[in-house]
């Protein structure tokens, strides 16, 4: 919940220049403390430490929990409720052991360190834990080894959820899958929904697997892109050589090699090249190949135009769709840009990439979620996200559509901000008085306004952020 900064603030602003006066010999001699980092106890951490679904997200932290937000109808931020969250929370009995989590539309799916995957949320078939069920499940159940459901799970390597399914990538280059089957999404030869993993035919040696809303797709060792399921806009990528439901893996024509990484949006995909560039495919009516058009479908693989560097990538989007890719440059994000999802200001669909703005620090990790983006900053492990925000999927503490990037609370430490709104203002220091005080029972971020980590906010802490923000401290302790 967001302060309300009104007169007394700024009386309190005041004061605060009268304290750094009277408590300038104490800062002569202060030195930061030992224990002070650029980590917060729930900074993200890693690969595939943030994932975005539907309309909510989820990061992995760095003790190796969970922490979602956003939509929760059917409990799929894990809390044990199907309360909407427009700030982190955590997801119960996963505080430590996780090491990947996957988003789905109305699902999610944790990657245990011991190769054991939980999923919770909208079952349906999609959580892997037979006997499906209409009902939410909003804390986390194991995956079950077969149909049986006698034992868990195990040799996972990676997990994947998609719109109603979720599938694993298996030690020795294989894949299970499960859930809703009706386009053939799980790869098993058939249109036959199973509630428990079952394998995909004739897939023996990948090495990573993306789930779309009704199709799936694996990267081969030899660097190719297999894809089943529906293809009904092309999203298979064999120029519908295996027709408009492939129950089956099919070539995607033009990628027999040379391909680094896959994201599988929900009718279009995108692969990184092993040269940094990106091809696209699938429905196109926003932009989303990335080419400069904005017409009907590509049923094969196009370049986007005008990008390289590429180190990351993330496709999303139910019915529209949308890309943001990692480069040297920043973010760069094409398509669907009906909530800002794009980061660039603006709701004008875009079919060439276009520059986040207002990201201020480089980022090591994104996701693309239904309409909304989230991304991991390189600085301090802050999360932040932009777009569609009704249900609190930026995890901003409010459900205020964002056109450009806004910080998710509770994430990371930035030294000095106390109303966790990304910059150091005289605010900030008049809130850490006000929390000294006893005039306010807490603060966004309460972390931050510690300054001097010596484990309390008080008068020393606001004149420390006031002497930085007047330009007399050159930094803030880290």
């Amino acid at each position: 919940m967001r302060v309300s900064y009104d007169a007394f603030a700024m009386r309190s602003i005041r004061f605060a220049l009268i304290t750094i006066a009277a408590l300038a010999i104490c800062l002569v001699s202060y030195t930061p403390h030992a224990g002070a980092g650029s980590q917060g106890d729930g900074g993200p951490r890693g690969d595939g430490a943030v994932s975005a679904g539907g309309r909510h997200t989820c990061v992995l932290t760095e003790a190796g929990g969970l922490r979602c937000w956003g939509a929760n109808g059917s409990g799929q931020l894990g809390d044990g409720t199907t309360a909407d969250r427009a700030s982190p929370v955590d997801v119960v009995g996963l505080e430590s052991g996780v090491v990947a989590v996957s988003s789905g539309l109305l699902h999610t799916c944790a990657l245990m360190d011991d190769g054991a995957v939980l999923c919770w949320g909208q079952d349906d078939g999609r959580l892997g834990i037979g006997a499906p069920s209409n009902a939410a499940a909003p804390t986390p159940a194991t995956v079950c080894a077969d149909v049986t459901c006698s034992a868990a799970l195990t040799g996972a390597l990676a997990v994947a959820a998609g719109g109603s399914h979720s599938c694993t990538l298996m030690a020795g280059g294989t894949v299970r899958c499960w859930g809703d089957n009706e386009d053939g999404q799980l790869g098993d030869g058939t249109r036959t929904a199973t509630a428990t993993p079952i394998a995909v035919v004739e897939l023996t040696n990948a090495v990573a697997v993306a789930a779309g809303e009704s199709h799936t797709c694996a990267l081969t060792e030899a660097g190719a892109i297999l894809c089943w399921g529906s293809n009904g806009e092309g999203q298979i990528g064999d120029d519908r050589a295996c027709g408009r439901r492939c129950s089956e893996p099919s070539q995607v024509a033009g990628l027999e090699s040379g391909v680094a990484a896959i994201s599988a949006g929900g009718l279009h995909n995108c692969a990184l090249m092993t040269d940094a560039t990106v091809r696209c495919w699938g429905l196109n009516f926003d932009g989303q190949s990335g080419d400069g058009t904005s017409d009907n479908i590509r049923v094969t693989p196009v370049a986007v135009s005008g990008l390289s560097g590429v180190t990351a990538l993330s496709s999303n989007g139910s019915f529209r769709g949308h890309t943001c890719a990692i480069t040297a440059a920043g973010v760069a994000c094409w398509g669907d840009n009906a909530n800002g999802q794009l980061g660039d200001g603006t709701t004008a669909d875009r079919a060439l990439p276009v520059d986040v703005v207002g990201l201020g620090v480089p980022v090591s990790a994104i996701s693309s979620g239904d309409a909304h983006v989230c991304a991991i900053a390189e600085i301090a492990d802050r999360v932040l996200c932009w777009g569609h925000n009704g249900a609190g999927q930026l995890g901003d503490g409010t459900q205020v559509e964002r056109h450009t990037p806004v910080f998710a609370l509770g994430f990371g430490r930035l030294a000095g901000d106390a109303n966790c709104d990304g910059a150091v203002t005289s605010v900030d220091a008049a809130l850490a008085l006000q929390l000294g005080a006893g005039l306010t029972p807490s603060l966004p971020c309460e972390a931050n306004a510690d300054v001097n980590a010596d484990g309390a906010v008080t008068s020393i802490d606001a004149a420390l952020i006031l002497q930085f923000v007047a330009g007399l401290l050159p930094a803030l302790p880290a």
